[in-house]
């Protein structure tokens, strides 16, 4: 395996930003967990399949597909929906699949050989403590609440798209309770984590945090 960075935390945390960043600084890969999930739940629900469905029902659509992350683009089935995961819908639908065991194997194996090829920055939910666990440098990025439903909410009306504020803040807690609550690689802390609370920092300030700490003898 090549060096990976890896970088953990809840929705609206600035991880995508950040890990875009370190990435850049570094001269590494970038690779989005969140992205390849979204995917995951767009090919599932373009065959009308549930989260409650049984595992030979989501194993026929996930043994017919492929995805990818490249550029900056994920890929699916060799067609760029970069912009199609990042529908309200796939929002929910990428949390409550990525509960079932099936889908986290299947996309296991797929993270774990991005980092055979290449020196990767990967953000996520389960990066620091189920995917890459030997990962040399490990974050956690957090905010308040409040905080990240406002991200939320400014990042949803720069698309276009229209939420109150106060869904917004529904949308993060109820996101934080199933990652947090779930059977299977719940979202926590790496004993071996720098954590970071980004409520009342700059994203400059962060990323010094971040690159000050990589810097440090392992």
């Amino acid at each position: 395996m090549r060096q990976v960075i890896a970088i953990d935390g809840p929705s609206g945390s600035g991880k995508t930003t950040m890990a875009k960043l370190i990435a850049q600084a570094l001269g590494f890969n970038y690779l989005d967990t969140g992205a390849l999930y979204r995917a995951i739940a767009l090919a599932l629900r373009a065959e009308l399949k549930e989260p409650e469905d049984d595992d030979d029902r989501l194993r026929d659509v996930l043994n017919r597909t492929c995805v990818s992350f490249e550029n900056g683009r994920i890929f699916l089935n060799g067609r760029d929906v970069s912009e199609d995961i990042r529908a309200k819908e796939i929002d929910h639908y990428s949390s409550v699949f990525s509960a079932r065991k099936i889908v986290r194997d299947f996309l296991l194996d797929t993270q774990r050989q991005a980092a055979l090829q290449d020196d990767l920055v990967v953000e996520g939910r389960d990066t620091t403590t189920v995917v890459f666990p030997n990962a040399v440098k490990k974050v956690f990025l957090d905010a308040s609440v409040e905080e990240r439903a406002k991200r939320r909410y400014n990042q949803v009306k720069a698309k276009g798209i229209y939420i109150g504020p106060g869904e917004a803040r529904r949308h993060i807690i109820e996101r934080d309770q199933r990652d947090a609550s779930r059977d299977i690689a719940p979202l926590k802390v790496a004993p071996d984590a720098l954590l970071i609370d980004s409520s009342d920092l700059s994203i400059e300030q962060v990323k010094e945090k971040i690159m000050n700490f990589i810097k440090t003898d392992p």
